[in-house]
C-alpha cells in the first residue's frame, strides 16, 4: 500500500520506523535512540553540502545537520499531516520562529490572528516588529473580510491558530488561504490543540502546519519540542538552513525518540480528550457559578458549525469563566485535586491554567482586556483520567465559591 492508502491510526504506530536497520542482520521494532554526535565517513567529498544532506540516503556526518532517531520521527510527522516533508525543532517556539523567519523579510509584512497565544504574539511584537523591521498586523481572523482587508503588497505571511488559546475562537482555513494564495502570501497554521488527528489544514489549502510536540504529538509532558510541516520547496529549503545551520535549534535524539514513542497512542488519547472534554464543558455549562464555556463542541459555541466542518473532532482542550474576582478564582483553584496548576497542555493528565496571570502575562491589561481575558477565566486541559473523578473534582471546588 501507498502512505495515502494507510490510515492514520496505522501511520502513528509504524511509519518513520521500519526498515532503519541500525545494523546488518539487525531489524528494531522500535528505533533506538541514535546519541552519537558524530559519524565516521568513508573518504573526504569535495563536492559535500552540508544543508542537503540526505538521511534517507544514509547520509550522516554530525547530529545537528542529520540523526537517525529525528529523521524517523520527521517522516511520522510528514505523514500524518498528509505532506512530504517535516523538520523537529527543540521547541514549538523554535519552529514558529524558524518558519517566520524562512518567510519574511525586512520591510515585509504579516497577519495574524489577534487571539494567538501570548508568546507568539509577543515575538511577533518584540522581535519581527521592534527589532527586524516587519510591520504586524492583528485582526479578528473569526471573520476571513478582515484578513483581506488587511492584505498588502508586501504581505509576505499569513499566521494563525484555530482554535485559538484560550478563548478557542476558530478561523476558517479553506477561506484564509484563498485569501493569501490571492495575495501571494505564505499561510501558516499553528495545528497544535487539535494535533493531526482532528485537523489537517494542508488539506484545506495552508502552506504550512505547525505544533508544539510536546503538546498532544507527545502526550505525556515528559519532553518538549516543535515541528514544522510543508509541501512547500522553497520554505523547507530556508527551513532545512535554519534548523541545522542558521539556528541550529533541531530536536534532540533522546527527545525525538519519546515524541515517536508518544505519537504511536495519539489516536486513542486523541478520542478520550475529547470524550471527557466534552463531558466536562456540558457540566460547566450547566453550573450556576460559571459564567460562559468555551468548547467548540458545545452547540452554543458561535463556531461550532465551522468546528464541524474543517474538523474531525472538538480535542481536549476548554476555558471557561468563573462568576467571580481574582481572589475567588484562586479559592477556586485552591480547592481542586486533580487539576493542578500549570502551564501546557495536551498530556494524559488533567491540568489547568489561569492566562491572565501565566500564559498570557506577558500582554499588558489593556491588551488582556480587550482580547476578553479576565482574571477569572481558566483554561482546562482534560485528560484521559476517568470523567467522572474529573466533574467531581470541578464540582467540589465550585461548591467554595
Amino acid at each position: 500500500m501507498n502512505d495515502s492508502d494507510v490510515r492514520r491510526e496505522t501511520l502513528a504506530v509504524t511509519h518513520g520506523e521500519r526498515g532503519q536497520a541500525p545494523a546488518p542482520g539487525v531489524e528494531d521494532v522500535v528505533v533506538p535512540v541514535h546519541l552519537s554526535s558524530t559519524y565516521s565517513v568513508p573518504s573526504i567529498d569535495p563536492d559535500a553540502d552540508l544543508e542537503t544532506l540526505d538521511p534517507d540516503a544514509g547520509e550522516y556526518l554530525y547530529s545537528r545537520l542529520s540523526n537517525p532517531t529525528r529523521n524517523a520521527l520527521e517522516h511520522r510527522l510528514a505523514a500524518l499531516e498528509g505532506a512530504d516533508h517535516a523538520l523537529a525543532f527543540v521547541s514549538g517556539t523554535a519552529a514558529i520562529a524558524a518558519t517566520m523567519t524562512a518567510v519574511v523579510r525586512p520591510g515585509d509584512h504579516i497577519v495574524a490572528f489577534e487571539d494567538l497565544y501570548g508568546g507568539t504574539k509577543t515575538m511577533l511584537t518584540r522581535l519581527f516588529a521592534d527589532r527586524l523591521n516587519v510591520d504586524v498586523s492583528f485582526v479578528d481572523a473569526t471573520d476571513p473580510e478582515n484578513v483581506a482587508a488587511a492584505m498588502r503588497e508586501e504581505t509576505a505571511l499569513v499566521w494563525m491558530e484555530t482554535p485559538t488559546n484560550p478563548l478557542m475562537h476558530l478561523c476558517d482555513i479553506e477561506a484564509i488561504a484563498a485569501i493569501a494564495d490571492e495575495g501571494d502570501a505564505v499561510f501558516g497554521v499553528d495545528n497544535t490543540f487539535l494535533s493531526p488527528q482532528f485537523q489537517t489544514p494542508l488539506s484545506l489549502g495552508a502552506d504550512v502546519v505547525v505544533h508544539s510536540t510536546t503538546k498532544y504529538l507527545n502526550g505525556h509532558s515528559d519532553s518538549i519540542g516543535g515541528a514544522v510541516v510543508t509541501d512547500r520547496e522553497d520554505v523547507l529549503e530556508e527551513l532545512t538552513f535554519l534548523q541545522r545551520v542558521g539556528m541550529g535549534s533541531m530536536l534532540s535524539p533522546f527527545d525525538s525518540y519519546l515524541t515517536l514513542r508518544g505519537i504511536k497512542t495519539l489516536p486513542l488519547r486523541m478520542r478520550q480528550h475529547e470524550t471527557n472534554a466534552m463531558e466536562i464543558a456540558e457540566f460547566l455549562d450547566s453550573h450556576e457559578a460559571v459564567t460562559r464555556v468555551l468548547y467548540p463542541g458545545l452547540e452554543s459555541h458561535p463556531q461550532h458549525d465551522l468546528a464541524a466542518r474543517q474538523q474531525s473532532g472538538f480535542g481536549g482542550v476548554l476555558s471557561f469563566e468563573l462568576d467571580t474576582d481574582l481572589d475567588g478564582t484562586a479559592e477556586f483553584l485552591g480547592a481542586l485535586r486533580e487539576f493542578p496548576l500549570a502551564v501546557s497542555l495536551g498530556g494524559v493528565e488533567s491540568l489547568i491554567e489561569h492566562p491572565a496571570t501565566m500564559t498570557h502575562s506577558p500582554l499588558s491589561q489593556t491588551e488582556r482586556d480587550a482580547l476578553g481575558i479576565s482574571d477569572s477565566l481558566l483554561r482546562l486541559s482534560v485528560g484521559v483520567e476517568h470523567v467522572d473523578d474529573l466533574r467531581s473534582d470541578l464540582a467540589s471546588a465550585l461548591s467554595v465559591l
